[in-house]
Formats: C-alpha cells, sequence, structure tokens
C-alpha cells in the first residue's frame, strides 16, 4: 500500500527537523511557498503541518506562520522514509516454477475448504494427516512402482526439519557419511544437530568405493539420481553397493535424499534404493519444494519397519509442523492427478528445452 503524500512530506520535514536543517525556533516556510517547493498542493502542506504540530515538532504563532519546536533530537542519521520502503519492496520470483499452473492449485483449496469445513481445525496428528500420507503412499506406487505403507510416512515442513528428526530418531552420537561434495545444508543440519559428519569422496557413479569401504560411519547419506552439484546419478550397480555396505554390520542405515527424482527422463525412473532394500535399512526421503515450489514447506519420508517403535518414542511428542489446510490441499491436488499432470508437463518443458 502506497503512503499518502501528505505523510511523506511530513516525515520529509521532520528528518530535516531531527537532523538540524530546521534549526529550533527557524520558521518554516509558508504554505504556498513549501506547496511549490515540494510540488504538491496547499491541502497537502496543510495536513502534514498539521500532524507535526500535534506531535509537538513545529508550533503555530498566530498571524505569522509555523516554527520549529526546540527539542533534543537523538537522531542517527538514518532516513525513516528509507527504513520503512524497505519493507515494501516485492520478493524476487527467482525459483518460482512458471509452468506451474497456479489456478488449479487455488480451485484447489476452495474445493477443500468447501468439502471439509471444521476438519481443517483439528489439530494434525504428530506424524502427519492420513489423508495427505495415504496420498503420497497411493502416489508412490502408481508414478514411481514403489510401495510404502501409509502408517509408515511421516509429514514434515521441508528436507531440513527431516534431517533433524533423522538425528533426533537414529542419534547424535552416530557417525554420519555425506557425499563430497554436497547440498551445503546437508552437512551443516547435522553437525547443527550435534551429530559427527564424515566426507565420503564423490567419483563418476556415486561415492567412491574405497571411500565408502575405508569410511567409520553408520549412516550413509546419499542422493542417488542427479546429486548436488556434482550432477551424478549413481548406477544400478552402485546402488547395490550402497545396500551391502548398510547390510554387512547391524544397526546401519542409509538415508535416500530423492529431492529431484520426479524430474527423471527419458522412460521410468531407476530404481530407488528404497524399492531395493530387502533389509530394512533404507531411510527415503522426498520434498515438494523441487516438484511444486520452493515455497511449499513440505516433504515426507518413509522409514523402515525398524524404526517405526523408535521414532513412536522419540518423537511422538512433537507436532507436525505443516498446516492442516496445506496438508489437506496437497493430498487433493495430488489424489486428484493434477499433479502428476503437472509433473509430466514440466518434465516435457525439461525435455524441450
Amino acid at each position: 500500500m502506497r503512503e499518502k503524500k501528505y505523510y511523506r512530506l511530513y516525515c520529509d520535514i521532520k528528518t530535516k527537523i531531527l537532523n538540524g536543517e530546521y534549526r529550533a525556533e527557524e520558521k518554516l516556510p509558508s504554505k504556498r511557498v513549501m506547496a511549490d517547493k515540494s510540488g504538491c498542493s496547499t491541502i497537502t502542506v496543510e495536513a502534514a503541518y498539521r500532524l507535526l504540530l500535534d506531535e509537538g515538532y513545529i508550533r503555530a504563532v498566530e498571524r505569522s506562520g509555523f516554527y520549529v519546536c526546540n527539542i533534543e533530537s537523538l537522531f542517527d542519521g538514518k532516513n525513516p522514509i528509507a527504513q520503512k520502503t524497505l519493507t515494501l519492496i516485492e520478493e524476487k520470483t527467482d525459483g518460482v516454477s512458471h509452468d506451474f499452473e497456479y489456478s488449479v492449485w487455488f480451485k484447489t483449496i476452495r474445493k477443500v475448504i468447501a468439502d471439509n469445513g471444521e476438519r481443517l481445525f483439528i489439530k494434525s496428528p504428530n506424524e502427519g494427516c492420513a489423508v495427505l500420507r495415504n496420498a503420497i503412499s497411493e502416489y508412490l506406487l502408481r508414478y514411481r512402482g514403489m510401495y510404502a505403507e501409509p502408517e509408515r510416512i511421516i509429514i514434515g515442513s521441508g528436507a531440513e526439519q527431516l534431517y533433524e528428526t533423522v538425528v533426533r530418531m537414529v542419534g547424535a552420537y552416530k557417525k554420519y557419511g555425506i557425499e563430497y561434495p554436497s547440498y551445503s545444508q546437508i552437512e551443516a543440519v547435522y553437525r547443527d544437530s550435534g551429530a559427527e559428519v564424515v566426507h565420503l569422496l564423490m567419483g563418476t557413479d556415486g561415492i567412491e568405493s574405497e571411500a565408502l569401504r575405508d569410511a567409520d560411519i553408520d549412516v550413509l547419506h546419499v542422493t542417488p539420481f542427479h546429486s548436488y552439484p556434482t550432477g551424478v546419478t549413481a548406477s544400478i550397480k552402485k546402488r547395490y553397493e550402497y545396500l551391502k555396505w548398510a547390510q554387512s554390520k547391524e544397526n546401519r542405515y542409509i538415508v535416500e535424499d530423492d529431492f529431484d527424482s520426479e524430474f527423471f527422463m527419458p522412460g521410468r525412473p531407476i530404481e530407488s534404493l528404497y524399492s531395493l532394500d530387502s533389509k530394512d535399512t533404507v531411510i527415503y526421503m522426498n520434498t515438494f519444494s523441487k516438484s511444486l515450489s520452493p515455497s511449499m514447506r513440505m516433504g515426507y519420508m518413509i522409514l523402515p519397519e525398524s524404526l517405526i517403535d523408535v521414532y513412536n518414542e522419540k518423537l511422538k511428542m512433537y507436532s507436525c509442523t505443516v498446516p492442516v489446510l496445506d496438508q489437506y490441499v496437497l493430498a487433493e491436488f495430488i489424489s486428484s492427478g493434477s499433479f502428476e499432470r503437472h509433473l509430466n508437463r514440466a518434465r516435457k518443458l525439461l525435455r524441450d528445452f
């Protein structure tokens, strides 16, 4: 909302009083002179003067004009107009998915509100609403060929929160191996959560075999599909190598960070570690920040059966951080097929590009 002209003039005069440009007991220009000087009407000047008068910055002398009051200023030289303007600058749209059909999303919001009413004001279960967990389970089976029981799906507000959940669940005393180089937030969140992080050098096919073999770690965090910033996608051979590492010793886990996998091409995606795992060692996680929008702070992870009780014991007291309305809207967006249509359209645009 734009400021009124009289208020901008008021701020300008007040600033000049505070920084000494208009000295104490100095007479201000007449309304007509100030109007010509500032390029506005005398009515605007009168409104600005009246506000200054009400706040005690100036005083009126009958048949003489307006004079600056003698006040002690603590002015620090900053322009109050500039400070206020900064808060009104529009946010940049970098990273917004321009192929996203916003009308479909807004239509989905209206439908969810109309269909669910008071249900949207009920507190979400700690692990997320059943409607969204069911929708994700069905989507993964239909679109990715992944079988995930809804009760093993945990909803969270983005990748960083899910990383923290892993540490709380598995333990900060464990050693976490990460791809090197990798997305900087992975290491930052693990370290901030109190965990020790070990760098594992990346090769052309994933983590170097020797680095993985010699690493003294308990948890392996990998991005098998299109790892950032190397762009490496692990082959099926490398994926089985990761699983063999996890299965060679008790209480080892793999965190499969599958954030970019929806944009596989051509054909069907390479099978996830979660799908290949036969020994219950993979914690699968994904978010909607890349597939929908960076502002969509929603993600999920699929827990191995062996960690369900651990999660319930250690994290049941934490509330779900994703608003119920957002969960219901995303569930409807997925269940209606709109999400898959969006992905297919986005993949086509990437392929044509």
